[in-house]
């Protein structure tokens, strides 16, 4: 009596699965074709440093050979995985308790990483295999791989991608998106552009560094073609230990984690920019909608 009232509860938005999955795919895509094409000759130096036995030359000519090709598959790849990972993130956050968020964030970053991975694949065979001068155009690659190793040729590696792409995806996901979540509450507010890109180079450098050895096996089986050095990921690993030494696992670690670090600051900082903008514009949408009722 004579008491303030409560004031009403905070009305949730609802889970809207087609609005979150056409966002991540816009906000993917794009961000994966910025990143992509400013440090594509970054990642031609690390897939060449791999790819060189002991004693071998690295080619410094044709840097951005293959990159054409690869945007084809990179667009629609990085469009399906953020596609794929935003709503299986909101999804698992509803389901888990907040303590164990870290669990929904690898797990969709797994689960995104496994969906593009059918694109990923050939779009990584294609390219490793122009960056080493196996052939000149895309085109041209796609077509001689399938005459010559049959449609699995394009496939070369599936394995060791996984191997090393889901384990990448799902712990530089959960490291960023965790690292977001502390940010915010220390700050008490949204993060700014350049922290998101801080924040997002700090999980690319990390995760780019743990995977890699699993991104040297990968280089090797998917580049040897019908050579067939290696039988399988096993193989490919006692193999380069017997023959070139430990070391052998690290080659072209400080281009990749230099590339992945610098790719993560644009990759984020286009994703969060995009998926803002966007979100601003459902927004808007949504209140001339109530406006007009």
């Amino acid at each position: 009596m004579g008491g303030a009232s409560a004031p009403p509860p905070v009305e949730e938005k609802p889970f809207n699965f087609i609005q979150i999955l056409c966002e991540g795919v816009i906000a993917g895509g794009a961000a994966g074709v910025v990143v992509e094409t400013a440090l594509y000759p970054i990642d031609t130096i690390k897939t060449r440093l791999q790819a060189a036995r002991a004693g071998s030359q690295i080619q410094w000519k044709g840097l951005y050979s293959g990159l054409g090709g690869n945007l084809v598959g990179v667009l629609p790849a990085s469009a399906l995985f953020v596609g794929i990972y935003e709503p299986t993130k909101r999804k698992l956050l509803d389901m888990f308790p907040e303590n164990l968020s870290a669990v929904a964030h690898l797990t969709a970053g797994a689960v995104g990483g496994l969906g593009s991975s059918l694109i990923r694949v050939p779009t990584e065979v294609v390219k490793q295999r122009m960056q080493t001068g196996q052939f000149r155009t895309a085109p041209d690659a796609v077509r001689l791989i399938v005459a010559k190793e049959g449609f699995r040729g394009l496939f070369a590696g599936y394995g060791s991608f996984l191997l090393r792409d889901l384990p990448f995806d799902a712990i530089q996901f959960c490291i960023y998106e965790q690292l977001r979540i502390g940010y915010k509450i220390m700050a008490k507010r949204e993060l700014k552009d350049p922290e998101n890109a801080l924040i997002g180079a700090f999980a690319g450098a990390i995760t780019g560094a743990i995977t890699t050895p699993l991104d040297v096996l990968k280089t090797r089986l998917m580049i040897q073609g019908q050579t067939k050095q290696y039988s399988g990921i096993v193989s490919c690993a006692k193999t380069i230990l017997r023959e070139e030494g430990p070391g052998a696992f690290l080659k072209g670690i400080e281009p990749r984690v230099l590339w992945i670090g610098i790719g993560g600051s644009i990759f984020f900082s286009v994703l969060e920019k995009t998926k803002s903008v966007l979100a601003e514009r459902s927004s808007r949408k949504a209140a001339l909608v109530e406006k007009d009722e």
